[in-house]
């Protein structure tokens, strides 16, 4: 039986920060932090979806980072993004580039759409800052290649990378049920 470790496809590291204004949110509400990724991800699937002219599911990985290199508040997103995502029928699609700015306001509407939801922030203040030239949401992204190292561990690990797609999500699901409803003697 062979094991899926990862899709062998291109990938890229993308970074997302919001204004220093907004900043204040995060602090004292660190649920937020995740609300901030859920924007994030909606962002760049509807990005993909955009580009692409179908919905597609990219890989992520997400880490939440809360401090600047001054060790100040400044609560930013890593995301480690596969070049594209799988369509419903299982196929991979490549988007071509990433725009930044693009991505950018996707992700500043959706972070305000989502603050004033939670009445922390007036319509009309994220209208005026969705106005000003500068916003202050940034998004940046790079190609992040595989190093020499990460290399020489994968060939001592003997370690294969294999493209094939996992399972649809809602059949692992029912196994897991079914697997929970198991009786208790099939389990001992």
């Amino acid at each position: 039986m062979r094991e899926t470790l990862l899709l062998d496809v291109p990938h890229r590291q993308v970074v997302f920060t919001i204004p220093k204004m907004l900043r204040i949110f995060f602090k004292y509400n660190r649920r937020l932090l995740g609300e901030l990724c859920r924007c994030a991800l909606r962002s760049l699937t509807r990005y993909f979806e955009v580009t692409t002219g179908s919905e597609l599911m990219p890989g992520v990985i997400a880490a939440i980072q809360t401090f600047g290199n001054r060790i100040n508040l400044h609560p930013h997103l890593h995301f480690l993004v596969t070049e594209g995502g799988v369509d419903e029928a299982g196929l991979f699609h490549k988007v071509p580039r990433i725009d930044d700015s693009r991505l950018a306001k996707l992700f500043g509407r959706e972070v305000l759409a989502d603050l004033v939801g939670r009445e922390l922030l007036s319509p009309e203040w994220a209208d005026r800052l969705l106005s000003w030239r500068h916003t202050g949401f940034n998004v940046h992204s790079r190609v992040r290649a595989r190093t020499k190292r990460e290399d020489r561990i994968i060939d001592h690990l003997k370690l294969r990378f294999v493209a094939e797609m996992p399972s649809p999500p809602q059949l692992a699901f029912q196994e897991y049920l079914m697997a929970a409803e198991a009786p208790a003697e099939y389990l001992s």
